[in-house]
């Protein structure tokens, strides 16, 4: 009989958040595939587990794929893991799996932690429906022609972003999708988590006077109606004010983002917003 191959997620910063199923399974297999094995070393080392450990990245995996077939046809149960995270989200193990997948040979997914959805419910934005675009390209232009081609995407959009660029996706985006709101997420899990929501001018305005650092995933909020005039009725536009107050936003900020979803004068909300 084949083996499996098992698709095991690993903590994105935080080493508790691993399932017990995971360690079982990193435990009881013949191999052990990681991006980084100096990274995953550490992770083994913690809970002890003294499985085989291969290096399996972006540049070899064409060239792997054939011999792991072979072990698994042989009977070798292996583990896939990436850094953090799950496999094949903006890491190696697509080509293998599809090859797999074509041989008939079992394969499953042992689920955990994941940087998209835990920066999703960290945003405050609207949760459902998303489109999670992994890295943005390096070149801009490249990267805007992305951007242009999500556009009038109406839900919520995810991607990863380096902080070295940070600042000058958080340019592009602005430029190409407008002043939406957006969620900056460092350091998920981590000791020093932080989560910077406002608009993006206001995220721009942040990270240029405080660098940032460590790994990053932005949330920006989907495209509204052409018209822009979402916001209806005085108890709507109340909630969407304390709503924003509450994720951090300034005043000024808040004005602007509200004339564009209630089409209202500055002055009409100022009147509306007075005693709230």
């Amino acid at each position: 009989m084949s083996g499996h191959l098992y698709l095991c997620a690993t903590p994105i910063g935080n080493l508790k958040d691993i399932t017990l199923r995971c360690l079982e399974t990193l435990k009881a297999v013949d191999l052990i595939l990681a991006e980084d094995t100096r990274q995953t070393r550490k992770l083994l080392n913690h809970y002890e587990i003294n499985t085989s450990l291969k290096s399996f990245h972006e540049h070899n995996e064409y060239h792997q794929t054939e011999t792991l077939i072979q072990q698994l046809q042989g009977g070798q149960n292996i583990a896939l893991v990436s850094d953090a995270g799950l496999p094949l989200i903006s890491d190696p193990g697509a080509h293998l799996v599809q090859a797999l997948s074509e041989k008939g040979i079992p394969f499953t997914c042992i689920p955990g932690a994941s940087a998209p959805p835990t920066a999703l419910l960290l945003s405050g934005l609207t949760p459902l429906p998303y489109t999670f675009l992994g890295f943005l390209p390096r070149q801009r232009g490249q990267r805007q022609q992305l951007l242009q081609d999500y556009r009038q995407e109406k839900g919520t959009l995810v991607c990863f972003e380096s902080p070295h660029r940070l600042n000058q996706a958080l340019q592009d985006l602005r430029d190409v999708l407008g002043d939406r709101p957006a969620a900056v997420c460092r350091e998920l899990t981590k000791r020093y988590e932080d989560v910077q929501r406002g608009p993006l001018s206001q995220l721009i305005e942040h990270f240029n006077a405080t660098p940032a650092r460590g790994e990053i995933t932005l949330v920006i909020s989907g495209a509204v109606e052409e018209t822009g005039h979402v916001l209806q009725g005085s108890e709507a536009i109340q909630a969407r004010y304390q709503a924003l107050r509450e994720q951090n936003w300034q005043k000024k900020a808040i004005l602007q983002q509200l004339r564009e979803e209630s089409g209202l004068s500055r002055n009409d909300l100022y009147t509306l917003l007075h005693d709230v």
